[in-house]
């Protein structure tokens, strides 16, 4: 007997109690968050452990589900417009007489005069500079460009990756817990939004496009005059439609509009944009009490848009610099000076939510495109405490059948292999909740799945236990050579479930990535729980205590 014990003690024995006794410890501490006793747990304790746990998901806390259209034709219009600018100053240094300008998605270059070796020249150019572009057509007087189907392809994917990261950014600063944002087929982007409180609020900061840009007013124009001091909301488009051929070369028509009035202000500006909002580092809401509007938002430029700013502001004393947000007019203040340090305000009527709004959207980078909501559904609370409900009784039921089982045909092993299941189930929960991972319905189906494959590696290693029994063998080397011999099959099928499990999570998406790491993570827990808990008890038992007859 005290060479048995000898054994026990050299082999290990008390170094994997330990090991099993700190895992449980850790997991049991982790997944307090998700239990009212955390609640009545000290201050102390509250401030410094885990304060998360588990977050469930939309199918199971309720909340909504939104899906967005990318309009990537704004962002070919873009592009074009653009190259279009290039152009028109590359043939200004090259000395090449030469109008350039956009109709749709077309640049269209009309040289003063169709000679052939100029517009071989201009091709040249064009072709050069610009290999996406594709000749179209060549009329009597133009030369028609487009850019090539590849890159329009090419232009809409970054389109819509930008937007899903810009939108993950944007939620990421309103706070929502464990959003799930990806993209879906064509140009469309799946936002799930758990537990979200303030819903109009979210998609007002999801579709804002937030394109900041500073253009100078053109105060000098005579057209300026035909232009009134304000005209209903309703009658913008009608009004340019009407002005759109008198409006000078290189100016356009945007409107400061007050909502509250109903009326909007018309602006001829100069359409260069002069710095824009791609170069700001930061953007915050703040308070001027003694201002009619007290809420702004004060912006802060890098380095080089500081340096833009400051010359912007140095070259154009005197004249006005409209602050233009997603095509608005939000201000036009007059230049009194050169302006340095990179620091500027957005004001207008904001109430504070719009500012705050404002500012997590400038600060999460202005959207490629466009986007418009084509589906929202509301999950209701009621469903998702419905779900938990039968996701547990389902673990439940599950769990006591396999324990049941495994006890009636097992006996004293079969108590083992379940203790190694309750211990498989508190580790995984410990885990999820040190992850703070997200617990959809398809994640408990992962759970319920867990539970049955859980006592796979323990059915294989009694089988084998058996086998040698009947060879004759006593239970010490039994028990040694039957999980000696079941060991590579337990790798081999347990591996391979985890990698199809890290596949599945990797190259999926949403409520399939929750079922694949349950999944995942309790299959390599059962292989901790076989190797070493189930290990230790039969250590325990037919080595310290020197039990003679294998209960299997």
């Amino acid at each position: 007997m005290k060479n048995e014990k000898k054994l026990f003690i050299t082999k290990g024995g008390y170094w994997r109690i330990a090991i099993v006794a700190l895992a449980v410890v850790l997991s049991v501490v982790s997944f307090l968050p998700n239990t009212p006793l955390f609640q009545k747990m000290p201050q102390w304790w509250q401030e410094s452990m885990p304060d998360r746990g588990i977050v469930l998901g939309l199918d199971l806390q309720g909340g909504s589900h939104l899906v967005f259209e990318v309009k990537t034709e704004r962002t070919v219009e873009i592009v074009t417009e653009r190259i279009a600018s290039s152009l028109s100053n590359t043939f200004e240094e090259k000395g090449i007489q030469a109008h350039v300008k956009v109709d749709g998605l077309f640049v269209i270059v009309s040289p003063d005069d169709m000679d052939i070796r100029k517009i071989m020249d201009i091709r040249t150019i064009i072709e050069d500079v610009y290999p996406t572009l594709s000749l179209s057509e060549i009329s009597e007087d133009a030369l028609k460009y487009r850019l090539t189907e590849r890159e329009v392809r090419e232009i809409g994917r970054k389109a819509v990756e930008q937007t899903v990261e810009n939108i993950r950014d944007r939620i990421d600063l309103f706070g929502v817990t464990e959003p799930i944002i990806h993209k879906q087929a064509g140009n469309e982007v799946v936002v799930q939004l758990p537990g979200i409180k303030d819903f109009r609020r979210a998609v007002e900061i999801i579709g804002k496009t937030a394109h900041l840009e500073f253009k100078l007013v053109d105060d000098e124009s005579p057209f300026v005059e035909e232009l009134p001091p304000f005209i209903p909301l309703a009658e913008e488009a009608q009004f340019l439609e009407e002005i759109k051929d008198r409006i000078p070369k290189e100016r356009i028509v945007l409107f400061q509009r007050d909502l509250d009035v109903g009326i909007s202000t018309p602006f001829l500006l100069k359409e260069e944009a002069l710095l824009t909002g791609g170069l700001l580092t930061e953007a915050k809401m703040s308070v001027d009490r003694m201002s009619i509007d007290p809420y702004h938002v004060s912006i802060t430029f890098c380095n080089e848009g500081a340096k833009i700013f400051k010359k912007v502001t140095g070259q154009n004393v005197g004249e006005r610099l409209a602050i233009v947000l997603d095509d608005n007019v939000r201000s036009a203040p007059v230049i009194r000076e050169e302006i340095a340090g990179g620091r500027a305000q957005i004001t207008g009527t904001f109430t504070m939510a719009e500012a705050i709004d404002l500012s997590i959207a400038l600060r999460a980078g202005a959207l490629p495109a466009p986007v418009e909501m084509i589906k929202n559904v509301t999950v209701g609370p009621t469903l998702g405490k419905d779900s938990i409900e039968a996701g547990k009784i389902a673990s439940i039921i599950a769990m006591l059948l396999v324990i049941a089982f495994m006890i009636t045909y097992y006996r004293l092993s079969g108590i083992i292999a379940s203790v190694a299941l309750t211990m498989n189930m508190t580790f995984l929960f410990g885990i999820m909740a040190a992850l703070n991972a997200t617990l959809t319905l398809p994640g408990i189906a992962g759970i319920v799945l867990v539970i049955g494959m859980a006592v796979d590696a323990n059915v294989l290693m009694f089988e084998r236990m058996r086998e040698e029994l009947r060879t004759g063998k006593n239970p010490k080397s039994s028990v040694k050579e039957g999980r000696l011999k079941a060991l590579s099959a337990i790798l081999d099928s347990h591996v391979t479930v985890i990698i199809a499990a890290l596949i599945l999570f990797l190259f999926s998406t949403g409520p399939v990535q929750g079922f694949a790491l349950t999944l995942g993570v309790g299959v390599a827990l059962n292989l901790f729980t076989t190797l070493v808990v189930t290990r230790t008890a039969f250590d325990i038992l037919y080595h310290k205590r020197g039990v003679e007859k294998l209960s299997i």
